[in-house]
């Protein structure tokens, strides 16, 4: 995969999280800044994405740990490298543990 692609597939995806955020009927609020996608939860604590482009792979970080991500272009997805669980997996659970938000995404 290019660096390029990387990026687009990276662009993509936090765009799609922008987008089911912006159509839940949420209080969550989100910031994107610099390829850095930060949502922040009523309770004080964050959920954060971020591109880590030397190693083609997105990052997550929640209160209940960082993961990273390498895209998958078989499935189509993003996978964590230790488990090959998927992002929208993770990110989810996230929400829900930390937000109280039971929402799916399209990532």
């Amino acid at each position: 995969m290019t660096e390029s692609e990387f990026n687009n597939l990276v662009d993509l995806t936090l765009e799609q999280v922008e987008e089911g955020l912006d159509e839940a009927e949420s209080d969550l609020d989100y910031l994107i800044s610099g390829g850095v996608l930060t949502i922040k939860c009523e309770n004080g604590s964050q959920i954060i994405f971020t591109r880590q482009t030397p190693v083609k792979q997105l990052w997550l970080a929640t209160k209940g740990g960082g993961f990273h991500f390498d895209y998958d272009t078989d499935s189509q997805q993003w996978l964590r490298d230790s488990d090959q669980e998927p992002l929208k997996t993770l990110f989810e659970a996230a929400l829900k543990e930390q937000a109280g938000e039971n929402l799916s995404f399209a990532i």
